[in-house]
């Protein structure tokens, strides 16, 4: 007889009796989706892995700790064997016929009357992957096809044309430290999805090419101010285009909450009453030290690392860093936007207590293509940023970690 392909379906099993006999690696693997799905479930199994024990003993399931009988299968709608004792699968499996209930087996599946597929969900999208070919499966090429789609949905390099799969609004994107890979997977799909992108100079603006050509991409450096101060401008232009019905992404260079006025663009969505999704980046203050070999923290050296804005000078009535404290810290301080200020910044800080040969780098263009370190002291770190023109922007770390990397000195 021709073998057929099988036909698939999904299956809603949500108040029904679902029996899985065994309680090893694969019953661990399956129950989850099965408890999601909203199933009844009756494991029996004399044993059980930690994982499936766990799920019994939080009442996700019921366990009848004994090995298979028959009878086990009555009013059940879907099964799942795949107990160690070939007898006992086979045994079951008659009575899943006998009583036509769609069997799972995990130790013969061409015994079986139905068979798992790889399964992946984004964004309310289940993807479920089936050979056609019984004489050819391969759950590992399965699997693989599997997962290109679903990273495909989540990174948006794979949306339906025409399609809207996301309600107008704004989501508040951190595109991280500039290198279009390190934006987060949910970051890239919302950008495949915009009717309108609002960016940051410092955003990831490779990404930006990628963009179909009905996309409109305005440049938050360039939206005419008129009247209002430029942080009242953006939030303006937000506020317009989602009035439209436009799904709008605003993309901010690292995270939106650190030092990027993400929490004044929330605030002014709420009063207008629009829907704002906020979609954490990789921040600057971690991940561009570390492209460039240095740990903010490192075992013996630094158990802390502190952050800093250092876009006002420490003299600056405007300043609400409390520079002699940072002074006194044993750890690692990380300043960003200070390029301009770090002589000032330096000076305060050997003032009240720090060492003069306390090492500096300064990373510039972090994880890019242009990405340079310059290393210093703070005895030496102003001259060091004119001599060498150290431009923003410029993540600035300042400690022992600094010479951490290897072959570094100062």
């Amino acid at each position: 007889m021709a073998e057929h392909p099988a036909y698939p379906v999904g299956l809603r099993l949500s108040g029904r009796r679902v029996v899985v006999l065994g309680a090893g690696q694969v019953a661990q693997r399956r129950l989850p989706a099965l408890i999601a799905a909203g199933a009844d479930i009756v494991l029996v199994s004399p044993e059980a892995t930690p994982s499936v024990e766990a799920m019994a003993d939080t009442g996700e399931l019921i366990w009848h700790r004994r090995r298979y009988a028959d009878g086990d299968l009555a009013d059940a709608w879907y099964a799942l064997i795949a107990t160690s004792d070939p007898d006992a699968n086979a045994a079951a499996s008659a009575e899943a016929e006998r009583h036509r209930v769609w069997c799972v087996r995990s130790d013969d599946a061409d015994l079986a009357t139905a068979w798992t597929p790889a399964t992946g969900t984004s964004e309310g999208v289940t993807v479920a992957v089936l050979t056609t070919d019984a004489r050819g499966r391969d759950p590992r090429h399965t699997a693989a096809i599997r997962d290109a789609v679903v990273e495909g949905l989540r990174d948006g390099t794979l949306v339906a044309p025409h399609h809207r799969t996301r309600a107008p609004g704004v989501a508040l994107v951190g595109g991280g430290p500039g290198d279009p890979d390190l934006i987060t997977v949910r970051g890239r799909r919302l950008l495949a999805e915009a009717d309108v992108v609002i960016a940051d100079r410092l955003g990831p603006r490779d990404l930006l090419a990628e963009l179909p050509p009905h996309v409109e991409v305005i440049d938050a450096a360039k939206i005419p101010y008129g009247r209002y101060m430029a942080q009242e401008a953006i939030n303006n232009a937000l506020i317009e285009h989602a009035k439209q019905g436009k799904s709008v992404v605003r993309l901010k260079g690292g995270d939106p909450f650190v030092f990027g006025r993400g929490m004044e663009e929330v605030q002014a969505l709420a009063e207008a009453g629009i829907p704002c999704t906020v979609v954490p980046g990789i921040s600057s203050s971690i991940s561009v030290p570390g492209a460039a070999g240095i740990p903010v923290t490192h075992r013996g050296v630094a158990h802390e690392f502190t952050v800093v804005s250092g876009h006002v000078a420490p003299d600056d009535a405007r300043s609400l860093v409390d520079w002699p404290s940072l002074a006194k810290l044993t750890g690692t301080l990380v300043i960003l936007m200070g390029v301009d200020k770090i002589g000032k910044i330096a000076e305060t800080l050997v003032a009240h207590g720090k060492s003069p040969k306390t090492p500096v780098a300064l990373v510039q263009e972090g994880t890019t293509a242009a990405q340079r370190r310059v290393d210093a002291t703070l005895a030496t770190v102003a001259e060091t940023v004119r001599t060498e023109d150290v431009k923003p922007p410029a993540v600035i770390v300042i400690g022992a970690v600094v010479t951490e990397g290897p072959d570094r000195a100062v």
